[in-house]
């Protein structure tokens, strides 16, 4: 497996902040802006406080995949996901941005990319679970101030979740696949007509390196794709997807 393991430890206890413009987590002293999307302090809350107003609440997309989504929404927060595998361990997909300690936990969080750690520090230290995350995407400024317990190197595969290397929009964007289910997160959205490439990042890079993701689920037998917003069929993403890369 192409992972380097790194302990850290994080005291939730440290002052955190929650961004309710974009759902961005800061631990520490309070920024001026938040350093995701630059909305100003007055828009923060504590992490508790973020805990008492946001509920992660759980959602199913099938048998063994569910998805996390905050009620209300958290600002531009994408959605988690919960994979219960085969082997009896559950895994999420990305992290929600609130923090709420009565969820149920996981062994592992396995990040597409760095741009939403969401509250995944004070969900490792509550649970123990690892979190993954690309060497490329652990580098970023944004990310220092989070745990990072493996730092992956290329594909891989876990508990019968298979993981790829992809970059494009950010350096070390990753997608992942679970049985009959794709997990793209935010590389492309809506799904549908309108779909487009991630705006933000490289562009040329993201649509040259989208078409690792074609020949990666070209050669899958797949009912179900996972978004940062969305869930829909396989099939009419797929068609679309094809329309988007080839035009």
């Amino acid at each position: 497996m192409s992972v380097e393991s790194q302990v850290l430890t994080v005291n939730v206890n440290d002052r955190q902040w929650v961004c309710t413009v974009c759902g961005y987590n800061m631990v520490g002293k309070m920024p001026d802006v938040c350093p995701f999307c630059g909305a100003r302090h007055d828009t923060f809350v504590t992490w508790n406080e973020a805990e008492q107003t946001y509920r992660v609440t759980p959602s199913k997309v099938n048998d063994y995949v569910t998805q996390l989504i905050s009620v209300p929404r958290l600002g531009i927060e994408h959605a988690a996901y919960r994979i219960e595998t085969d082997d009896g361990v559950a895994v999420w997909i990305d992290c929600p941005s609130a923090f709420n300690r009565d969820l149920e936990p996981v062994e592992a969080i396995y990040f597409t990319h760095k741009d939403f750690m969401g509250a995944s520090n004070q969900y490792r230290q509550l649970w123990g679970a690892k979190v993954y995350l690309h060497i490329n995407d652990s580098e970023h400024p944004l990310v220092q101030q989070f745990p990072v317990d493996n730092k992956i190197y290329g594909d891989f595969s876990e508990h019968g979740v298979e993981a790829f290397y992809i970059g494009g929009h950010t350096p070390g964007f990753m997608i992942y696949v679970y049985r009959k289910v794709l997990f793209i997160c935010d590389y492309v959205f809506p799904p549908g007509s309108n779909m487009q490439f991630n705006p933000f990042g490289p562009k040329d890079k993201t649509r040259k390196r989208a078409s690792r993701i074609l020949d990666i689920v070209s050669e899958k037998s797949l009912e179900t794709v996972c978004g940062y917003n969305f869930v829909t069929d396989f099939d009419s993403w797929y068609k679309d997807f094809k329309h988007l890369l080839h035009g």
